[in-house]
């Protein structure tokens, strides 16, 4: 399968470190899609959990998170690196076939009574259907949050606070007006769905 044969981050990293001026990188979308791989997984499943799952993800989300790492809108030292080797046919091409796959079941369990009492109120404040949608599933531009994993919610919640993610200062503002407890509630609720 042509997804076994591609370089990994950690490859790509060294590349872009080289001394030459234009190193050597994933040139096919399959090679470009391996190197997705292995971070955020040959089965959709990320190796650290801190890392988004972006099988099933929306496409409209994806095409613009890739954009702005290549933009450095969005600031991350691995993903900067490797989204400034795409084009836009790239990022389309990837967007569309992460967004085919199925959500991966990440084996989290559900939030306790309380917890997602807590994390509803805390919704109903904040209105975080309004974008995310029901069943907090997402749409177009608007990611999935339902069954991502609590470590990667809990920090990009702690990045939008500190606005180490610049990207969409609409979320920085509701993240700083919600009270950390009820944030910790909505990661552990979102998790579980």
């Amino acid at each position: 399968m042509a997804l076994r044969r591609l370089i990994s981050c950690g490859a790509i990293l060294a590349a872009l470190s080289s001394a030459s001026p234009r190193p050597a990188i994933a040139q096919s979308i399959a090679e470009k899609l391996g190197a997705c791989a292995r971070c955020h997984g040959q089965d959709g499943k990320p190796v650290d959990r801190r890392i988004p799952v972006i099988w099933g993800q929306q496409i409209g989300y994806i095409y613009i998170q890739l954009r702005d790492f290549k933009r450095g809108d969005r600031k991350n030292e691995i993903m900067q690196p490797i989204a400034a080797s795409f084009e836009k046919e790239d990022m389309l091409a990837i967007a569309e076939y992460f967004s085919k796959k199925p959500w991966p079941d990440l084996g989290q369990p559900r939030a306790p009574k309380d917890v997602s009492e807590r994390a509803l109120s805390a919704e109903h404040s904040v209105g975080c259907t309004g974008c995310h949608l029901d069943h907090f599933q997402g749409y177009g531009t608007v990611p999935r949050l339902a069954g991502q994993s609590r470590e990667y919610l809990t920090k990009t919640i702690a990045d939008f606070r500190t606005r180490a993610r610049g990207n969409n200062p609409g979320m920085t503002d509701l993240m700083l007006a919600t009270p950390l407890d009820d944030l910790a509630a909505l990661s552990e609720y979102l998790a579980g769905l």
